[in-house]
């Protein structure tokens, strides 16, 4: 173990397929910004190459809002890597679109539906304090 940890959380209230989907996006988030995250390519028996996953676990959480902007809070205090997802990125028809509406959002409570974040174990465990395993 490399003593380092990524988890998700999710607004518990979001229907399951929004819950898949920013999880999806976030966690494509943190692989570009952690390269060293990511394990190596897979071949099949054809020797045909995969692109490469994830090379540790990554833990998924459930939260109310509160808990999701003090999640934000500690993990930019503790600066963490970091993926967020705004509400209003559901809205928008693409990346573009979703970066501007995301910039517009309250630095004091934006409107979370996901966030991402990795770092060292202890600090990522500390930032997601109160966040509950999705089952």
């Amino acid at each position: 173990m490399n003593g380092l940890k990524t988890a998700i959380i999710v607004l518990e209230t979001l229907p399951t397929w929004q819950k898949l989907n920013v999880t999806a996006f976030l966690a494509t988030g943190i692989g570009d910004a952690s390269p060293n995250a990511m394990g190596e390519i897979y071949h099949d028996a054809a020797d045909r190459p995969f692109t490469r996953l994830f090379g540790e676990p990554i833990v998924i959480f459930t939260a109310p809002q509160g808990t999701l902007v003090h999640a934000l809070n500690q993990a930019l205090t503790r600066d963490l890597t970091r993926a967020a997802y705004v509400d209003a990125m559901f809205f928008q028809p693409n990346g573009e679109a979703g970066r501007a509406v995301f910039r517009r959002e309250p630095l004091d409570a934006p409107n979370l539906v996901g966030l991402a974040l990795r770092g060292p174990r202890n600090e990522v465990n500390g930032a997601t304090k109160g966040a509950r395993l999705h089952t």
